[in-house]
């Protein structure tokens, strides 16, 4: 039995409407570019000519996310000018996070931003007890904070290898 050209052509143009189908349905037709959102995807945007330096003491210590604000850890700041949310971000080490509680004085260098109405101040950097964190990069990424396996006091270190059932 022959076949047509139709029917040899049904399933090239099945195909090619399937990935057209595929298309549209990927790429939203209302996309805007980043710069004309904010930037949302990537964290809102940093302003470093706009920088403030912030003493107060923390009144609460965030952890749980809420709906619409920057995702991470936050400090109510209280102050001399009322209440300040600060984005400390989700990387901060855990004897940071550990330290940081109601009552302590804190300093925090940061930019104030608005995100989905609510103003937030980005910390770049936090100084409490003697401590000097970096939150984000002078441009405003966040930055990791790696615990120094080498700087913990050799008893921590023998105490660990014990626990991990010795040296091999």
């Amino acid at each position: 039995m022959r076949r047509s050209r139709v029917t040899q052509a049904k399933p090239l143009v099945a195909g090619l409407l399937l990935g057209l189908l595929l298309v549209i349905v990927a790429v939203p037709l209302g996309a805007q570019p980043a710069h004309v959102t904010g930037g949302e995807h990537f964290g809102p945007y940093y302003d470093r000519a706009h920088e403030v330096t912030i003493n107060g003491v923390v009144e609460e210590v965030v952890t749980k996310r809420v709906a619409g604000s920057p995702v991470g850890m936050h400090l109510l700041i209280g102050g001399q000018g009322g209440v300040v949310d600060a984005h400390v971000g989700p990387f901060l080490a855990k004897d940071v996070m550990e330290g940081l509680h109601a009552g302590l004085p804190v300093q925090i260098v940061g930019a104030m931003q608005d995100v989905r109405g609510k103003q937030y101040l980005m910390a770049r950097q936090l100084v409490f007890g003697g401590r000097t964190v970096t939150v984000r990069n002078k441009n405003g990424f966040l930055a990791r904070s790696f615990v120094n396996r080498a700087a913990r006091p050799a008893s921590q270190r023998a105490a660990q290898t014990e626990q991990n059932g010795g040296a091999r």
